[in-house]
């Protein structure tokens, strides 16, 4: 599908969008409408709100079905996108209005994580063979009641899709397998389609390591926690923020007291946008000690900002860095690994900032909406043609 193509009317639904909600998934609803704004076609984003689903975001599913059936109506789109399992009966309304409209709407299913990875990633965390970490009640309520409904509402939603996109190679393959569906496409997220300042830094000294995520489990910032008390004199002097919040914010300061990590461990808090680009300018790497991802948003950020990234090599995480190139790989759950990184940035700045330069470059040549506008609009119009000729 070509820039001279008609201009197509596009509907995507989703649950968490920003502000209001600080997502990954949210934001790259608003990158690929602003990608494919830019490319002429036409773009409502559905969510929640005053136009959009009504009542709080655990009932999103069931809310946005009489809004999606309001705004079909209105914009009669080509295309609807739905993002991950919060989409499903979202999907099922497609599916049944797409019978009687014409021209027949094209369904598409963005799935950013399969939940039946997310369910193994609920285990106790390891570092150097010690049990580092174990779920708490949140999120084993999560394991056994939320995300098998989870998964039952992804595997709907991509069964009822005419085409499933994911953010990574690795995540197709994980929701083909879990979910029982064919053929996937790969739509990486993006970044740099949003008007975002840059915050101040908060006085925060320049040359720290910086994690941002929400605690949970599979975030494995407890091996990061123990990769720095384990680490020899080269990391003596490292300090480390972290922000964010979640279930596990108070085991984690607990494990940060015990390490006799002291000063040099800071939990900041959740953080606007603007908070993060800010404080991602002075730090000298971004660690992602993850256990499972996506296509963690954070981490184009910080190659958009020029920062070299430290993670572990899980799920799509190495297609987006590149070791020794853009950052640095480590297995997960080695926090020796995790230490020895962490030491080569600190002691070898002008590598780190190599790196980190390399990432700059990699980002605009692959991750921006305009690629992810180019990307979209062509697997769209492999899959249904009609499209590209009927605007």
């Amino acid at each position: 599908m070509s820039a001279s193509s008609p201009a197509m009317r596009v509907l995507l639904v989703a649950n968490t969008l920003p502000p209001t909600d600080i997502s990954g998934v949210g934001e790259q609803v608003l990158q690929l409408a602003a990608g494919l704004r830019a490319r002429g076609h036409e773009v409502e984003v559905l969510g929640r709100g005053a136009a959009g689903a009504r009542g709080p975001k655990v009932l999103f599913p069931l809310t946005v079905v009489p809004a999606f059936l309001r705004r079909f109506r209105r914009l009669r789109p080509h295309v609807v996108q739905v993002h991950e399992s919060d989409g499903a009966l979202a999907a099922l309304a497609a599916a049944i209005l797409a019978a009687a409209a014409s021209p027949r709407p094209l369904l598409v299913a963005l799935l950013q994580v399969s939940y039946v990875e997310e369910i193994r990633a609920v285990r106790e965390l390891r570092a150097g063979g010690r049990v580092v970490g174990r779920p708490g009640a949140v999120e084993r309520r999560f394991k056994w009641l939320k995300a098998p409904l989870q998964v039952a509402l992804g595997c709907l939603t991509a069964w009822l899709a005419d085409l499933v996109l994911t953010p990574s190679r690795a995540t197709a393959a994980e929701v083909a397998r879990d979910y029982g569906v064919g053929a996937i496409e790969v739509l990486p997220n993006v970044t740099g389609g949003l008007e975002i300042a840059l915050a101040a830094d908060g006085g925060e000294t320049p040359g720290y390591f910086l994690f941002v995520g929400r605690l949970r489990i599979r975030k494995g910032v407890e091996v990061l926690l123990q990769a720095l008390a384990d680490g020899a004199a080269g990391l003596s002097g490292a300090v480390l923020l972290i922000v964010g919040d979640g279930e596990h914010a108070d085991h984690l300061r607990a494990l940060a007291e015990r390490l006799d990590l002291g000063s040099r461990v800071r939990f900041v808090g959740r953080r606007s946008a603007a908070e993060v680009r800010g404080l991602l300018a002075a730090a000298t790497a971004l660690v992602v000690p993850s256990i499972y991802e996506g296509m963690p948003l954070v981490i184009l950020e910080a190659m958009e900002s020029g920062v070299p990234v430290i993670a572990s090599a899980v799920s799509g995480i190495p297609e987006v860095v590149v070791d020794g190139e853009t950052g640095w790989l480590v297995p997960p759950e080695d926090s020796s690994a995790l230490g020895g990184a962490l030491t080569a940035a600190l002691s070898a700045p002008d590598e780190a900032r190599r790196r980190g330069a390399a990432g700059r470059r990699r980002v605009d040549d692959l991750y921006r909406p305009e690629s992810a506008a180019t990307t979209w609009l062509e697997t769209v119009a492999r899959v249904a043609p009609d499209l590209a000729r009927s605007g």
